[in-house]
């Protein structure tokens, strides 16, 4: 019985420690979004979080810490969901493309929370080696996966000139640009709007499989 409680023990204060972590990037998201990088302190997260600026320095020595740790969620969290999604989706590329046009806009990853953070850290990440290194690690990842797929279903329809690099580019840039217009006027684009653009885009190349019916 001593020896399996002395294993829990350290179990629940681990536990501890991951639920506190998230709190903190949590809190420092919502901070970000309200105050902006310049106004977002230790002191500030620690108060949006209920917890006390000890636990804090607990957890993350320094602002940058923070940060660097709240970026590596947003982009962890962003490729856990897109993976799944292209996992479950069915065999065809033309499901996993539906599937990967669908993510951008779940609820989830496009609040107007985080699109303000993401948009932060992109201003950031110009100065900011780091930032910009972990952000172009997992963007190359995606930028292979989506380009890979509209390829394959340029092979599976046995489409002739098209070009896969160009529209998966074209795709990513406009998404960026349709998450802008979510953050600035969310009244005239919603996620479903956005959605909508964004098969009208692929129904260009692909309308045996994106055009409305």
């Amino acid at each position: 019985m001593e020896q399996a409680a002395e294993t829990i023990a350290p179990r629940r204060r681990k536990l501890s420690r991951e639920v506190r972590r998230q709190q903190l990037i949590e809190a420092t998201i919502a901070c970000i979004a309200k105050r902006g990088f310049a106004e977002t302190t230790l002191a500030e997260v620690a108060k949006t979080a209920g917890l006390s600026q000890g636990i804090v320095n607990l957890h993350f020595n320094t602002k940058d810490q923070l940060l660097f740790a709240t970026l590596a969620h947003l982009r962890d969290e962003y490729k856990e969901t897109w993976t799944n999604a292209y996992e479950r989706a069915g065999g065809s590329a033309a499901e996993k493309l539906a599937a990967l046009m669908a993510v951008d806009f779940e609820p989830g990853l496009c609040g107007r929370d985080k699109l303000a953070v993401w948009f932060a850290f992109q201003a950031e990440a110009k100065s900011r080696p780091t930032y910009r290194e972990l952000c172009e690690q997992y963007d190359e990842e995606y930028d292979r996966v989506l380009e890979g797929t509209v390829r394959k279903l340029i092979r599976e329809d046995g489409t002739r000139g098209l070009n896969a690099k160009d529209i998966a580019a074209g795709f990513s840039a406009m998404a960026e640009g349709l998450w802008l217009c979510m953050l600035v006027t969310p009244s005239q684009m919603t996620a479903k709007d956005a959605r909508r653009i964004c098969r009208s885009y692929f129904a260009q190349f692909f309308p045996q499989h994106y055009a409305k019916k």
